[in-house]
């Protein structure tokens, strides 16, 4: 069991400073931080979206190519609506609604993953030690990645710039059929225990994971056949899969973000928790609006990690108080103008840890 390291502290805190200044411009602005009716607008979209998808393929079974074409759309409404209303559900920000933020993060349920695994996983793991090898479970892809310069590097990571599109396709299937069990019985998260699950939670867990099987995989056979949802039911998965792990890992594996390790004496890792935050994590073409209304405000994610309360609908504002802030303590505040920059970026940090 890796031992849980410690942030520093500082006596002119950047976090103190940030939070601050962010309290004041939202006092000014006299805005809520969660979200409003844009996003609740967006979310009734994309669900609209997903549910005349998923019953025009299953229902009314379009021809091959069509359906085909609106199986690779399936996916990537599925990845935008847990960019958009799942992720900020899970993190508090969707609505001032407990019960409704409960509700925008129960979607991941119906869509085979499980709320209280990405709970710990992500807000409670990812949020805390982003990018330090053997916490963070997002830079944990052994054996076949090497994510860290901390890790293994085996001679199949030679190619891994390569061959990454394939594994990053297969993301989605293994995580709702293979990485929420090993969480589950295995009790833990990487290396760090599962918080203990509550009778309910256990409930959830099976109930919605028969309640997926059921949508996607039982009632479509019986509608289309074994060989048309398989087609259809792999397309839609890979096309999920790759678009959630590239922009998951646009935002932390790139060349310029840092992966801390705690000193071995001390146990403690350089920085405070927010200068670490700063870091290890990128932004990506924050200037195309397209591209922040998809992703839901992911390519903030500076921002994001900063604030993770606040909704990704106030990212674009925000920004500009991190981005100063971060010039006035001396921070290199880490941005590709492009997605086409921040993948080659990725590309060539995935080349650099399979040579080292």
């Amino acid at each position: 069991m890796i031992a849980i390291p410690k942030f520093s502290s500082s006596t002119q805190s950047f976090h103190a400073e940030l939070k601050k200044r962010i309290s004041e411009y939202f006092e000014k602005v006299g805005k809520s931080t969660t979200g409003n009716y844009q996003l609740f607008l967006k979310a009734v979209i994309l669900m609209v979206v997903f549910a005349f998808i998923y019953i025009h393929l299953v229902f009314f079974t379009p021809a091959p190519v069509w359906a085909i074409l609106e199986s690779v759309l399936l996916g990537c409404v599925v990845a935008a609506i847990g960019f958009n209303v799942m992720h900020d559900g899970a993190h508090g920000s969707f609505s001032k609604y407990k019960w409704l933020n409960h509700f925008a993060a129960f979607s991941l349920n119906i869509l085979g993953g499980n709320s209280f695994m990405w709970n710990m996983k992500h807000n409670v793991i990812h949020h805390a030690y982003t990018n330090v090898d053997g916490l963070d479970d997002d830079i944990d892809a052994q054996p076949w990645l090497r994510m860290s310069a901390t890790q293994k590097k085996l001679r199949l990571h030679k190619y891994q710039h390569l061959y990454f599109w394939f594994l990053y396709s297969l993301f989605y299937l293994f995580w709702i059929f293979v990485l929420d069990y090993q969480k589950y019985f295995k009790a833990r998260v990487g290396n760090m225990p599962l918080k203990k699950m509550a009778v309910p939670d256990h409930l959830v867990f099976w109930g919605f994971k028969l309640v997926h099987a059921f949508l996607f995989i039982g009632l479509p056979i019986y509608m289309t056949g074994f060989a048309s949802w398989l087609i259809g039911f792999v397309v839609f998965t890979c096309v999920a899969g790759f678009v959630l792990s590239l922009v998951f890992q646009l935002a932390h594996t790139v060349e310029h973000t840092a992966f801390p390790v705690a000193n071995i004496e001390t146990g403690r890792l350089d920085d405070e928790w927010a200068v670490h935050q700063v870091k290890t994590t990128a932004n990506f073409a924050t200037n195309n609006p397209v591209v922040s209304w998809l992703v839901g405000g992911l390519n903030f994610q500076i921002e994001h990690h900063l604030f993770p309360k606040i909704s990704h609908i106030h990212y674009p504002a925000i920004s500009k108080i991190i981005r100063q802030a971060c010039m006035d303590y001396g921070l290199v505040y880490i941005e590709y103008p492009r997605v086409r920059y921040a993948v080659a970026s990725h590309v060539a940090y995935l080349r650099q840890m399979g040579r080292k």
